[in-house]
């Protein structure tokens, strides 16, 4: 995609027509209640809309509305292949339209242009495309079984699934959950977060547009306790797909327990690591890897490379080289395309990644911090206790940690609560592979930091992950219910005779 300029995005920011209300049942309703909460631009503090601030009555109509269009089959009985030509006139409706979602998304989360028109948009399309494209292709199997029988393996739609979304990545979230949930037939009720509404509420509408059944994918904005627990909590609710922060998504499991026992997968936070071992080939490379991998998104990205864990011997030449590779990365105007790092998503994270750069020991680069950005911070730490090691500061901050060996690396590594992503540099690639190995983590990447692709499973061990995985086929799983179905062959009369 061509970028325009500043002033040509700007135009088009000025003639956006934000949708401000919950859409439930193929149109756009007010919150019950009435209530209303600002959706406010980061970088500017500029009041953009006032948003339906919904509750437990409006996830009851939504779920409502989910549930019968389930049931009477005007989207999972629908034949696969006509599914599949729905969504495929809806990824076409996205890319027609994805200019004004790359600005509004811009606008509502402090996100750069060049990352949403390059990065997000077009990862959100092909998501909805690749998923469609596997609704007709995904096959049921036939178990082994005697003569006298035959065992039948079907997927089935799961039925009414709750998604809870993150801020960070409002539009390509949404499509890693709507992608494979639509594709099996399910309907869904979408929370997006509270501070990044907007995207969703105009997807939904160009959804309909495409031709999903009404009631078929609804949008029900508000906050976590009015909107999220009670999604959670619901008795009608068949499955909750969450991601965001780690402490949050267990509430769910909760939730779960004290409810229905509704399925439930939550993909979590991280603090992941990137290893660079003292034989790692073209260290410039590395070090444009490692910058990208922490910087990206301001760091607002659960799999951001928070952690480089470097051998001596390399550590002083790489920094050298990440420092240098950090001047191409400005903080400045979202809208502005040269823009690499643009706002904190609001001044109460702002505030939060600011209490970690006041406890950082010692800032090799970076660390100022003004208005609602924060510039990209190397900070250097003497080991893996201090709390920037160890917890998810979710900003443009990287720990720095130097190690003697490859053993130290990886012990180093997989002392974390998390393990969500990680990253390992190494020429020798017997060693890279057993250190990919070795480390507890659900995508590791080898001499680049990559979260794979929409063909590969994303998701975490330990506290970053739990009951399934997003993108690839792996997806489908948690949207679909395993039934066998046993046919008795055998003739009566012989059984009868014996």
């Amino acid at each position: 995609m061509t970028l325009l300029t500043t002033e040509e995005y700007k135009s088009i920011a000025a003639g956006l027509d934000f949708a401000t209300n919950a859409y439930i049942d193929g149109a756009y309703r007010p919150a019950a209640s009435g209530k209303t909460f600002a959706a406010v631009n980061p970088a500017t503090g500029a009041y953009l809309a006032e948003i339906a601030a919904c509750g437990s009555e409006d996830v009851d109509f939504a779920v409502a509305k989910a549930r019968e269009a389930f049931d009477d089959g005007r989207w999972s009985a629908m034949h696969p292949s006509e599914r599949k030509d729905v969504l495929i006139r809806f990824a076409k409706l996205l890319t027609r339209n994805a200019r004004e979602l790359a600005v509004m998304e811009s606008l509502d989360s402090g996100k750069t242009i060049y990352d949403c028109e390059t990065v997000d948009l077009p990862e959100t399309i092909h998501c909805i495309k690749w998923h469609a494209e596997a609704i007709d292709k995904l096959y049921d199997q036939v178990a082994p079984a005697s003569d006298d029988h035959i065992a039948m393996v079907v997927r089935e739609p799961i039925g009414v699934v709750g998604l809870v979304l993150p801020w960070n990545f409002p539009l390509l979230m949404l499509a890693w959950k709507i992608g494979p949930a639509l594709a099996a037939g399910c309907s869904v009720v979408v929370k997006p977060a509270e501070e990044t509404s907007l995207t969703a509420l105009r997807v939904a509408e160009l959804a309909s547009e495409a031709g999903v059944p009404r009631g078929v994918l609804n949008v029900v904005p508000g906050g976590g306790p009015d909107v999220g627990e009670p999604l959670g909590r619901h008795m009608d609710v068949d499955m909750v797909s969450f991601t965001g922060s780690t402490e949050t998504g267990k509430r769910f499991l909760s939730y779960s327990a004290e409810s229905n026992a509704k399925e439930i997968v939550l993909e979590m936070g991280g603090k992941n690591p990137a290893i660079v071992m003292d034989d790692a080939e073209n260290l410039d490379r590395v070090a444009q890897h490692v910058v990208n991998g922490a910087f990206w998104n301001m760091g607002e990205n659960c799999s951001a490379a928070s952690r480089l864990i470097v051998h001596k011997d390399v550590k002083d030449e790489l920094l050298e080289r990440i420092g240098t590779h950090i001047k191409h990365w400005p903080v400045g105007d979202p809208l502005d395309p040269e823009t690499r790092i643009g706002a904190l998503v609001s001044i109460a994270h702002f505030e939060k990644v600011c209490g970690y750069l006041s406890d950082a020991p010692s800032v090799a680069f970076g660390g100022t911090a003004k208005d609602g950005f924060v510039e990209a911070t190397v900070v250097e730490l003497s080991g893996n206790d201090h709390k920037l090691a160890r917890e998810e500061i979710f900003g443009p901050v990287m720990g720095v940690i130097e190690v003697s060996g490859f053993d130290e690396a990886i012990a180093m590594a997989n002392d974390t609560d998390y393990g969500l992503a990680a990253s390992i540099f190494a020429g020798n690639a017997k060693r890279a592979i057993r250190g990919a190995r070795a480390i507890r983590a659900g995508t590791v990447s080898v001499n680049c930091f990559g979260e794979g692709d929409i063909s590969t499973p994303f998701g975490g061990f330990k506290q970053s992950g739990f009951g399934g995985r997003d993108n690839g086929i792996h997806a489908h799983d948690q949207y679909t219910q395993l039934k066998t179905i046993w046919i008795d062959l055998s003739d009566d009369e012989d059984e009868a005779v014996e």
